[in-house]
């Protein structure tokens, strides 16, 4: 079955800065999205900030197996409504591919619970991208390192709760380090995020970051399909105990009614 996948991209830098339009004249999510449909195991679209519902209206999102998001210039301008949907399908089972800067988004930050926060410099610099868990799928194909000869440097302190598993860490020419790959799982979905990709360099041009994205998006579906059930909290009647029990003391609600959320 092919999986499903749409990249969200803010569109924005692409259509105001001479350098990104140059690099991406069809836009970053454009870009990435061809680099996922040259494996015949996906089927990429893709959805930008100025849509109507950013692209990602309930319908839509229904039928989404793994969401691959980058944004940078506006976070808040994203509804929360939508964060909310893309968050509840998440829970239910839908996979989730946060990009370089989108580490601030809402529905990261939403989905970690921290801040979030890192720090940066903007210098062109040497990445060097090690692999520090060789077995995993994501790392499938990739070499013991790699490298990007042009990128933002983030460093640690990286303010995210600890990851189920740490599949890159990254080197920058000034010295810092950076876990780059990092797994999550939010109820019944799969959250992966990828440090590199900033915009005014050709990172998304590079045929080693295409793999890694492809593998993520491999990894990130759950062919289960959607666990609706997660997001539910029934009252279950006395009557329908999986044994025989005698209801005692007083109550807050009546049978089967809904509790406090």
């Amino acid at each position: 079955m092919t999986i499903r996948a749409v990249v969200w991209g803010e569109n924005i830098h692409e259509r105001t800065n001479e350098v990104v339009a140059a690099l991406y004249p069809e836009g970053m999510h454009t870009t990435i999205a061809k680099a996922l449909n040259t494996d015949k195991a996906i089927s990429a679209s893709t959805a930008t900030l100025e849509q109507p519902e950013h692209g990602l209206p309930a319908d839509r999102l229904a039928e989404t197996d793994v969401l691959v998001w980058w944004g940078h210039k506006d976070h808040g301008a994203v509804a929360d409504e939508v964060v909310e949907r893309v968050a509840r399908r998440v829970f239910e089972g839908m996979g989730l591919i946060v990009l370089h800067s989108g580490h601030f988004s809402k529905i990261f930050k939403r989905l970690m619970g921290t801040p979030c926060t890192l720090k940066w410099r903007e210098a062109g610099e040497r990445e060097r991208l090690w692999v520090t868990s060789p077995s995993h799928p994501i790392a499938e194909g990739i070499s013991e390192y790699f490298e990007l000869e042009n990128e933002e440097m983030y460093g640690e302190q990286f303010a995210v709760p600890e990851p189920l598993e740490t599949v890159f860490i990254s080197w920058f020419q000034g010295g810092e380090v950076f876990r780059s790959g990092l797994t999550y799982r939010r109820g019944a979905g799969n959250v992966f995020y990828f440090r590199p990709g900033h915009e005014t360099y050709p990172t998304y041009h590079d045929t080693t970051v295409h793999k890694v994205l492809r593998n993520a998006v491999k990894w990130a579906h759950n062919p289960q399909g959607t666990k609706s059930a997660i997001l539910d909290a029934p009252n279950v009647p006395v009557g329908k105990a999986l044994e025989p029990i005698v209801e005692r003391g007083g109550k807050l609600h009546a049978s089967g009614e809904a509790g406090f959320r």
